[in-house]
Formats: C-alpha cells, sequence, structure tokens
C-alpha cells in the first residue's frame, strides 16, 4: 500500500544520513513537508538540501544539535516559524561508540544518554505546543536495548531509557489523541564500512540472513506516521530481519 502524507509537517531529528536521511525522502516523497536537522555533517546536509529541493515541497535542513537544551530551544524555534504545527515527529538523532565497560567515561556515559535519551524527551516536550489533534510520535530505538550488546552498555542503556520514555508519553499523552511509539532496527547497511567478520556474524543471527537497508526502517516510521497505525501506541516494533 502506497502511503501518502500528503502535506503533513514532519520534524525528523538527525536526518542528513543513513536511516534519518532515508526516513526524510521517504516523507518528502510521500507529500510531507519536512524540516531535518543536523550537529556536523556539511557536507551530508548540502547534499540532502539539493535532493529535497528536485523532489519538491517545503522542505528545511537546520544545523542544530540536540544533544543540548540550547540546540532544542534553536529546533523548535525553526519548526514554530517555518512550519508553524507538526503532525509528526521522529526522534532519530543518535550516538554510538563501542568502549569496554571497564574503560566507560562518565563524560561518554552523559554524552550517550543526552544524545539518545535526553535530546528525545526535549525535543518530544518542547513540540507539544506545536502538536496537531492525532499526531503521531517515533522514536527510533535500537534491538540492543532489548537483548543487550558488548561494548555499547551506554548505548543499550539509552535506548532502554526511550523505551520506557515511549511506554510512559503513550499512556499520559493519549488522552489529548498523541501516539507514541518506538522503531527499534536490527543492523542496518549505511555508509559504515563493517568489517566482514562483523558481517559474517550478523548474517549468523539474522534469520533472514543479510542486514537491513535503511529504506525498510523507514517504511516502517512512515506507516506509523501514517492514519494507517491510528490505534498503535506505547508499542516497540523490532524491524531485524528476525535476530
Amino acid at each position: 500500500m502506497d502511503i501518502r502524507l500528503t502535506s503533513k509537517n514532519i520534524l525528523v531529528t538527525g536526518g542528513t544520513r543513513g536511516i534519518g536521511r532515508s526516513i526524510v525522502r521517504t516523507f518528502a516523497d510521500a507529500g510531507a513537508n519536512v524540516l531535518t536537522c543536523y550537529r556536523q555533517d556539511e557536507e551530508g546536509a548540502e547534499s540532502l538540501v539539493e535532493e529535497l529541493r528536485e523532489v519538491g515541497g517545503e522542505h528545511h535542513v537546520v544545523k542544530a544539535d540536540v544533544g543540548g537544551p540550547a540546540g532544542v530551544d534553536l529546533l523548535m524555534k525553526e519548526c514554530a516559524t517555518r512550519l508553524g504545527h507538526l503532525d509528526v515527529v521522529v526522534n532519530n538523532a543518535g550516538f554510538i561508540t563501542h568502549v569496554p565497560f571497564a574503560e566507560l567515561s562518565a563524560e561518554e556515559w552523559r554524552t550517550a544518554l543526552d544524545t539518545n535519551l535526553t535530546s528525545a524527551m526535549l525535543v518530544i516536550q518542547q513540540a507539544l505546543p506545536l502538536l496537531t489533534p492525532g499526531a503521531s510520535i517515533v522514536n527510533v530505538g535500537s534491538r540492543a536495548a532489548t537483548v543487550g550488546v558488548p561494548l555499547r552498555a551506554h548505548y543499550t542503556a539509552a535506548k532502554a531509557g526511550l523505551i520506557g520514555l515511549t511506554r510512559s508519553l503513550a499512556k499520559e499523552l493519549g488522552p489529548r489523541g498523541f501516539r507514541v511509539n518506538v522503531v527499534a532496527p536490527g543492523p542496518v547497511e549505511t555508509d559504515r564500512e563493517v568489517a566482514p567478520e562483523v558481517r559474517e556474524r550478523y548474517q549468523r543471527l539474522i534469520a533472514l540472513g543479510r542486514l537491513g537497508r535503511p529504506q525498510e526502517i523507514a517504511n516502517v516510521v512512515a506507516f506509523l506516521a501514517a492514519d494507517l497505525s491510528s490505534f498503535v501506541t506505547g508499542e516497540t516494533i523490532n524491524v531485524d530481519g528476525g535476530v
């Protein structure tokens, strides 16, 4: 089924590369007006602007670091000024490193939680006055949150927290007509190179025998953004190929 989001106003954080970029393109192709942000990927931002110009519609790419309150303030002012209201919010901005737990610094722990969890809280909180009746909030989590991954204790903890935040907000915001869900990708092909031994291990773990594609994650996010999922809230949808 072809999902149409004609004239919907959508915010996507972290939208210039990987899964985020596919989400932005999917929304734009479906007829939505999309505002996305980035922290330092200037090259990706410039190329995305060109792509969106070819698609047509009202789209904006804004430099804003949602890892802190100041960046979120800036982003939400841009949403209010450029779009006026929001029908969909997708929290996709993320931070990941691979560090043995014994060597994990408090600073790196805080950065992981700020970028992967606190940013979603701040964005949703500040977006509330802009949300229209029936608005959909989609938090991009990770399958790691429920299975655990060595060397990613900080990332896994943050993504697990995102599930708890989503469940609570679904109940608190549901009476206002807002839906809140998580899409939890498994291993996905992105522009980051995957070592052959890592790829082989993933292929053994995944029932479908391959890594996912960013578009396959974006398709599920689009479903949750659309009226097709109007009775779905508080859920975590694993898009992992059967890990």
